[in-house]
């Protein structure tokens, strides 16, 4: 039976469909929340084996206290996933510093926060999986949300690196690449108008939010369906490294990748030629003998 800490823990939405998931495979389930309310009949359910937390994990001192409390109520955390986040549309001129700061906050700083508290423990314990909730938006650029998109590339990042770090302690990480799901993601922005002070960008984001509202709850992407994906994937054999769920944005990702190859490829001589003429690094070796 393995020990589930998922973060953001709002109904609807990822972090309780991977709840749901662990508990159907018999885990057990910490769930952090900053709305432990809405949680109370749910977690009632599972008395035994969920506990709920309520964290803002933007607040590190939270963060470490209920990765505390979890390891002594359920004796260690065996898989831990990054699901807390949410983006905030804006240009990259104009948005305001103040909520860039908060994005990258929410998005990136405490994905560090509680990898760092919950990482201790599993090397002790020489094992455990790291989950972190990327985006689409991570791997493909989104107009209108450039620091979102900033702090899930920063997301990859950091993810590739932590998995090459951690593999001698027996932990492993998976970046999962979510498009569009049904979650309560879009349903902010009707009650958000756009705040952009410079005008020449006022009518792509004004696009860019009714397109969100339109899309509320017609999302393609069912979270029951990906959260189970991912725990399928990590009781492979050979694991995957990065899973992008969705349809919509397979064909994003795969689309952008395929370009960025054919351009790599087009650029292979001026690359080469950046380096020092193997005849200069050959003389210089002969005069160094």
């Amino acid at each position: 039976m393995k020990t589930w800490y998922i973060t953001g823990g709002t109904p609807g939405g990822f972090g309780m469909a991977y709840a749901n998931a662990a508990l159907e495979g018999g885990d057990r389930v910490v769930l952090t929340t900053r709305r432990p309310a809405e949680l109370r009949d749910w977690a009632a359910r599972h008395p035994e084996r969920a506990l709920v937390l309520p964290v803002d994990v933007t607040d590190a001192r939270q963060v470490r206290q209920s990765v505390a409390e979890a390891e002594s109520r359920f004796g260690g955390i065996d898989v831990l996933v990054n699901n807390a986040g949410r983006g905030w549309y804006g240009s990259v001129e104009g948005m305001d510093d103040a909520a860039v700061r908060k994005t990258f906050d929410l998005n990136f700083f405490s994905v560090l926060a509680i990898t760092r508290a919950v990482l201790p423990g599993m090397r002790r314990r020489a094992g455990g999986w790291i989950i972190n909730m990327s985006s689409v938006a991570g791997l493909v650029g989104v107009p209108g949300f450039g620091f979102y998109t900033a702090a899930k590339f920063a997301i990859e990042g950091l993810t590739e690196v932590l998995r090459q770090e951690v593999a001698p302690f027996g932990i492993k990480v998976l970046a999962v690449e979510p498009g569009a799901f049904r979650t309560r993601a879009y349903s902010g922005f009707a009650d958000e108008p756009v705040d952009e002070h410079i005008t020449d960008y006022q009518p792509m984001l004004a696009a860019v939010r009714a397109a969100m509202i339109e899309q509320d709850g017609r999302q393609p992407g069912d979270p029951d369906r990906g959260a189970r994906a991912v725990v399928a994937a990590i009781n492979q054999d050979d694991p995957p490294k990065r899973l992008v769920l969705g349809g919509a944005g397979y064909d994003a990702v795969a689309g952008h990748l395929d370009a960025m190859i054919a351009e790599l490829r087009g650029q292979q001589a001026v690359a080469r030629d950046a380096d020092f003429p193997r005849s200069t690094e050959a003389a210089v070796r002969t005069d160094r003998d």
